[in-house]
């Protein structure tokens, strides 16, 4: 299997897709800002203009960080009106953690995501194999391979789990992707920032296995070099997205670390 990802990242920024989000208020701007740097064009709408602004986009990203009433019942309205038009990215950040997290990621999984983006405990909880998840922290799962598996044939989704090693599968095909930099540990929101990021992707060229590897392997790799043209957390992120701003097709490819399993 070949894969190249400077093929996606150059579909992602000549087209410049407009991602929809409906995301967590701690990390809106990061995800905007990520976006951007990624190729693409955020909006964040979650009011009566949700299912119009879903209309005219490229993707819709559904990040459950921050929960409330209104913006459950606007991430249902623009699952409902993304299905079977444009690609449907879950974040299901937390879940597992307390009964409404989980209830409300699972009443998006049955409006058929197209991708679920989780971290490795987010990921076991969802699938039946279990998680250790703290807040919106993730101790993983025993098996975050299976795991992932296990979800992308249970949901008829692609599926993403993020953690030291990432996997990504749609229940047939499994690659593991080892880019990434300790440092994205160090501070908040870089699990939503790579949600954004694939939402770019799959705008850009559709959701399957290899859209959201490259979007995952395009923000590790930028972190890498990130990791080594900053300080410390304070001057890591806007590092992180000066490197993917940045980063080239040359670079990309030949940093990439992946393999099928």
């Amino acid at each position: 299997m070949e894969f190249r990802p400077s093929e996606f990242m150059a579909r992602v920024r000549s087209s410049v897709p407009l991602v929809h989000h409906i995301t967590n208020y701690v990390t809106v701007n990061d995800c905007a800002n990520i976006c951007i740097c990624a190729g693409g064009s955020p909006v964040m709408t979650d009011g009566p203009d949700t299912a119009e602004m879903v209309g005219i986009s490229s993707s819709t990203v559904l990040n459950i960080g921050t929960l409330n009433p209104r913006t459950v019942d606007s991430m249902a309205v623009a699952a409902d009106a993304a299905r079977g038009r444009i690609p449907i990215v879950l974040d299901p950040v937390g879940a597992g953690a307390t009964t409404y997290r989980t209830e409300t990621a699972q009443m998006l999984m049955s409006r058929h995501p197209d991708v679920i983006k989780g971290n490795a405990g987010e990921i076991g909880v969802l699938s039946g194999a279990g998680g250790d998840v703290r807040g919106v922290d993730s101790a993983g799962s025993d098996d975050a391979a299976d795991a992932t598996v296990e979800l992308a044939r249970k949901a008829g989704c692609v599926v993403a789990s993020t953690g030291k090693v990432d996997y990504v599968s749609d229940g047939s095909i499994l690659l593991e992707l080892s880019n990434g930099s300790d440092m994205l540990g160090m501070v908040s929101g870089t699990g939503c920032m790579v949600s954004s990021v694939v939402g770019c992707y799959v705008g850009a060229c559709g959701a399957d296995v290899m859209s959201v590897a490259a979007a995952i392997t395009a923000f590790n790799v930028a972190s890498e070099r990130a990791a080594g043209d900053s300080r410390g957390p304070g001057t890591f992120k806007p590092a992180l997205m000066d490197a993917l701003h940045s980063l080239n097709g040359e670079e990309l490819d030949s940093a990439a670390r992946w393999r099928v399993l």
